[in-house]
């Protein structure tokens, strides 16, 4: 198979190289894991900690029976338009105040404050708003998403060395010049980082909607089984939105090495 080059120092990458890196780094951990719940499921039998293979088994009739599908399809739409959303506006006003003095002591303090508020308080605000419908729950995986990628892209922006504007300057290049080749490639590998602290708290906004506003998608399937007691189901659900977390960062990472591969491992900070 013909390899692809990475940026990152030409090394040679193939087609599912990096999946089984993490299988073979974090693959025996999760075995162990597996066989911890399990003795402890089938030797304890307490109802709220059913044996890992009970879930398993209970994870494959929710596929099979087409019971899981369709509620996923509907978590992931909520989810890529909540968090498309956090990222567009979450990276613009970031950039904006990173850039702009007054734009940062204008939005600073609203900013910090919203991030630090239960983002789950947004609820019934929402739903006074929106009623029953998407918009609720896609405002508030926003709610949950888009404060952390602002405060961490402002913070990128404004950690940029001087010393590297001052090279630029030194090049005559005009302020676009210097922003578009110098100040946004050297804060790329912070804003990564707030996307991927964002990314977690999506999902559990998307989660949080579905369960509190509107009864759809994964959330509806934790709830109904929660009012069941049924505790193997609930688990089999969560072991789904642990997945789409675990998935949708593993991107994000696929990403960042893509765009900041020809930095020293300590500045991906990977």
């Amino acid at each position: 198979m013909t390899a692809i080059r990475l940026r990152a120092g030409g090394r040679p990458w193939r087609p599912g190289a990096w999946a089984g890196s993490v299988i073979k780094t974090g693959g025996f951990g999760l075995v162990i894991g597996l066989i911890v719940w399990e003795t402890l499921g089938q030797t304890l039998r307490y109802t709220f900690l059913p044996p890992a293979s009970r879930v398993a088994g209970r994870l494959v009739d929710l596929v099979t029976s087409g019971q899981i599908l369709p509620a996923l399809a509907t978590s992931l739409t909520n989810l890529a338009l909540g968090f498309a959303i956090s990222l567009g506006f979450g990276i613009a006003i970031g950039l904006g105040m990173g850039v702009s003095r007054r734009l940062a002591a204008s939005l600073d303090p609203y900013v910090n404050a919203l991030l630090t508020a239960p983002s789950l308080v947004f609820a019934p605000i929402f739903f006074s708003i929106w009623g029953l419908g998407r918009q609720s729950i896609v405002a508030l995986i926003v709610t949950y998403s888009v404060f952390v990628v602002i405060v961490n892209t402002s913070a990128a922006v404004r950690a940029v060395s001087s010393d590297l504007h001052e090279m630029a300057r030194s090049f005559d290049t005009s302020a676009a010049q210097t922003f578009r080749w110098v100040t946004l490639p050297a804060a790329t590998p912070l804003i990564f980082t707030g996307i991927r602290v964002a990314a977690a708290r999506a999902v559990k906004g998307m989660i949080n909607g579905e369960m509190f506003i509107a009864l759809i998608g994964l959330g509806k399937m934790i709830q109904d089984a929660q009012h069941q007691l049924d505790a193997t189901t609930v688990i089999a659900v969560l072991s789904i939105v642990v997945a789409v977390a675990l998935l949708l960062i593993t991107a994000i990472d696929r990403i960042d090495m893509r765009l900041n591969g020809w930095l020293p491992r300590t500045e991906r900070g990977t």
